[in-house]
């Protein structure tokens, strides 16, 4: 189940992140910005179906990542505080890397600070942890929306700005307004987004302490699949398509409000899925294990094809145009880690990583 959770949430956060990568991303979060009804119909179907739900995906990995690296370094005898210090430290750093050069959208930033507060529930139960969990994502509504929806304008200055640095300015141009901007909206990420990532956190470590993760007949992700899926959608939605053709935050707020839910269903139905696959399915399976590799490498490379710098195409095409350049892009990445673990066990990310976490064990295989 972990290895078709990583390779389905990464198709879905590409969807997502393209749009704030191929076009201008300083519109409120409750504005409409869908220039032609094609444009619309994409923006429908990407917020009603992915976004903020497969950012739910990917931070139940994380939870379950910790989940996995204790039992590792438990069978191992390795000091498991010294290896998720490092851990942490290691994705600030490449999450500050990775925010001012190609995608200040970054979420790495966030789960190395939120995912330090979740070292201190590692002992609890799966019990207390799908608790905190769940209320944590009920926390994050209630302090989140206001933030979301406060009232505030951009001056036109700063989309002129953008227009410069993306549309017609060289890679160093981009930096600096990627940094910028990366500066700005961090604060306000790390609480509207950290709260709910510190929820999946929970629940996805829960699912290792309580088997689940491992059990993909489980019945609570059979009662997931059946009670959340159909629901969360049918109101995701119903919420994506007011935001783009009725009241904007009625529609965005019951989007945000659905995004759980559906998140729920998502993990039920990939449970249904998860079976052993065919030799194709199983080389796709491992490269989507160098889920950080691959994330990373997507902002790389889209920001190269959109930005003044590379192709130029910021702005230039279609919703539906960069949503497929984005799955092609993610394509790639998994062609070529496809290849690349015949000869290496870990992506070139991976591989960094693991030796920031190791740094000062006696291991480092």
């Amino acid at each position: 189940m972990p290895d078709y959770l990583r390779l389905i949430a990464l198709f879905g956060i590409v969807i997502v992140n393209v749009q704030y990568i191929a076009f201008s991303a300083l519109y409120g979060f409750t504005e409409s910005v869908g220039e032609t009804f094609g444009d619309e119909v994409v923006l429908w179907l990407i917020n009603g179906l992915a976004l903020l739900k497969t950012y739910g995906l990917f931070s139940f990995m994380f939870g379950v990542g910790l989940g996995f690296l204790m039992g590792s370094a438990e069978r191992r005898t390795l000091p498991f505080g010294h290896l998720y210090r490092n851990r942490m430290i290691g994705l600030l750093l490449l999450g500050i890397a990775h925010g001012c050069l190609f995608f200040p959208g970054d979420i790495l930033v966030i789960y190395s600070i939120t995912g330090s507060v979740l070292y201190f529930f590692r002992n609890w139960t799966a019990t207390r942890l799908a608790k905190v969990g769940a209320a944590l994502l009920i926390l994050q509504l209630v302090v989140g929306l206001p933030l979301l929806f406060s009232p505030s304008e951009t001056p036109a200055e700063i989309f002129q700005y953008e227009e410069e640095a993306f549309g017609e300015g060289g890679f160093f141009d981009a930096v600096i307004f990627r940094g910028i901007g990366f500066a700005f909206t961090l604060p306000l990420f790390l609480i509207i987004q950290g709260i709910s990532a510190l929820g999946w956190f929970c629940l996805g470590l829960a699912s290792v302490k309580s088997g689940m993760i491992d059990d993909a007949c489980h019945r609570l992700w059979q009662r997931a699949r059946r009670l959340c899926l159909l629901p969360g959608l049918s109101l995701s939605l119903l919420g994506a398509g007011l935001w783009q053709w009725g009241p904007a935050a009625t529609g965005a707020t019951l989007t945000i409000i659905a995004a759980p839910i559906t998140t729920l269903g998502y993990l039920g139905v990939i449970a249904s899925i998860s079976r052993p696959p065919g030799p194709a399915m199983s080389h796709a399976l491992a490269a989507g294990g160098s889920s950080l590799s691959i994330y990373l490498g997507q902002s790389i490379l889209l920001s190269s094809i959109f930005s003044a710098y590379g192709l130029d195409l910021w702005s230039e095409v279609s919703r539906a145009t960069a949503s497929t350049i984005a799955i092609l892009v993610t394509i790639l990445p998994i062609v070529v880690l496809t290849v690349w673990r015949i000869w290496f066990k870990l992506g070139p990310f991976e591989w960094l990583l693991r030796r920031v976490t190791y740094a000062g064990t006696s291991s480092h295989s």
